[in-house]
């Protein structure tokens, strides 16, 4: 039996996995209750292969919305890089879909039956037995006794820290605030996903459904400053005021109560993500930043990864082979991604950088892609 510790994206997506193979599983998460939480997410076509293979795609697709063309531009909408997906269309059958995260759990969650999930339950620690299964330790005291601990816990993944204590979190020097506007903005940016860049501050958005916006503003900061959750969008508007208006629509048609901050950080690349009994996927392997929107999609890449590879090997052979074909790939998905963040908010030399951008081919952005969308 395998225990995923771990109720996201991750460990939904492999507990569904799981489930079509009939791999006996047990899904245990720290809330205590999977509620409607978060705001958006862009699920890339790397994601939506897999989800493909799951058997939700349709789903996905219905309750979400298709981005033809993703653009990065100034404060005042001017285009910097302005990519037409249809080419990523042709080659795998679909461009990236911007869908809210309750949307996405919903659709993992339906086909997992209830008694495989365990909810406010939070590690402690694990233990090998002499019989060779694991023992695994909660917060409310209990345990539960399986053959094979799947890390799927994010972030600030407990049971990477029990295996690799040494792992080191990286503040990006950033924050960023989420949330839903109750919105339309007419056809003309109905399947266009934006990012707009101005120095110190950011701001991205799409449309995820009839008159919903899912955005994210990202300013620059030290870590942990909050302003109080019911002046967060009065202290945005005026944070954004010397942006085209459309921004200030999205951000006062935002209630207070649904904008969401979080310190932006990622996880420095730890050299292994297994040992013995017990692998990690996800963000407790490889925590990215938010910049390439591929934090999900690698989490759900890696289902699609290890689950191939438990099909045909041993698991403890699973977890060598999966780290080796992974992880260079993701590697380099979190530097670009880390880099791709400092590019977004240089104080000079914004210029030439936007003009470098702008006289680069879009088939060079568009050849890029295609590398990090394949499986």
């Amino acid at each position: 039996m395998y225990a995923i510790m771990g109720g996201g994206i991750a460990g939904l997506s492999l507990g569904l996995a799981f489930e079509k193979l009939g791999i006996n599983y047990h899904i245990y998460e720290k809330a205590a209750a999977l509620t409607p939480v978060g705001a958006g997410i862009w699920l890339a076509p790397n994601a939506l292969q897999v989800l493909d293979h799951l058997g939700i795609l349709s789903s996905i697709q219905e309750a979400g919305n298709y981005l033809d063309q993703i653009a990065i531009t100034n404060a005042q909408l001017k285009p910097v890089s302005d990519v037409d997906m249809h080419p990523i269309r042709q080659e795998f059958g679909f461009t990236t879909v911007a869908i809210h995260r309750a949307a996405l759990q919903a659709e993992l969650l339906r086909a997992i039956p209830g008694e495989k999930l365990s909810l406010n339950k939070i590690f402690d620690a694990f233990q090998e037995n002499k019989d060779g299964t694991l023992s695994i330790h909660f917060q409310d005291g209990s345990r539960a006794v399986a053959d094979y601990l799947i890390g799927a816990d994010g972030i600030h993944s407990g049971v990477r820290q029990q295996l690799f204590p040494q792992g080191q979190l990286r503040y990006a020097g950033q924050s960023c605030w989420r949330g839903i506007a109750q919105l339309s903005l007419g056809d003309t940016y109905q399947h266009r996903g934006i990012e707009a860049w101005g120095g110190q501050h950011r701001i991205g958005w799409s449309p995820i459904g009839p008159n919903q916006i899912y955005w994210f503003a990202v300013s620059q900061q030290a870590a942990g400053l909050r302003s109080a959750a019911e002046t967060n969008q009065a202290m945005l508007l005026q944070r954004y005021q010397g942006f085209h208006p459309i921004v200030q629509q999205i951000i006062g048609a935002t209630p207070n109560q649904q904008i969401i901050q979080n310190d932006i950080y990622d996880l420095k690349p730890i050299p292994r993500w297994y040992r013995g009994r017990v692998c990690l996927i996800g963000d407790a392997a490889h925590a990215t930043t938010p910049n390439m929107g591929q934090g999900g999609a690698q989490a759900i890449e890696d289902v699609h990864s290890l689950v191939s590879l438990l099909r045909k090997h041993p698991a403890q052979e699973a977890f060598t082979l999966f780290q080796a074909q992974r992880q260079q790939k993701v590697n380099k998905v979190v530097r670009q991604s880390w880099q791709t963040g400092q590019l977004a908010h240089w104080q000079r030399g914004r210029a030439l950088r936007d003009f470098v951008m702008r006289l680069t081919p879009k088939q060079v952005f568009l050849q890029q892609l295609i590398k990090i969308y394949r499986l």
